[in-house]
């Protein structure tokens, strides 16, 4: 899943994530609370079905996510670090953690995940 999922993809794999095995007229459904029509989110959702990040099942047009949510967030992940940070991953840290305070306990789970690197 090397492509890029633009935020109309994400916004119909959030709804399956959250709801999980979904009809696409339930899809639609949730997608009509933030203003999308049935059309716009047939057209998405054949969109994602196009690039794999979606299966459609029949009969009754079932869809399921084929991507994880951490995958996905891995993949944007990397793409903000490569484009905003000339691939420096401490760049990035340094730029969350500017100007916050953190507390005893987030600097330890902060240095185990640092240890804990391969």
């Amino acid at each position: 899943m090397e492509q890029k999922i633009y935020d109309s993809e994400l916004r119909i794999l959030e709804i399956l994530w959250s709801g999980g095995e979904l009809a696409a007229k339930d899809i639609a459904a949730a997608a009509k609370e933030v203003g999308w029509s049935k059309t716009t989110t047939y057209t998405v959702l054949k969109k994602c079905v196009d690039k794999g990040l979606v299966q459609r099942l029949d009969p009754g047009f079932l869809c399921r996510a084929l991507v994880s949510r951490e995958d996905v967030q891995r993949q944007e992940t990397r793409e903000l670090i490569e484009r905003m940070y000339g691939g420096h991953a401490d760049r990035l840290v340094a730029s969350l953690l500017e100007g916050r305070a953190l507390s005893s306990g987030e600097i330890d789970r902060l240095r185990k995940m640092v240890e804990e690197l391969p």
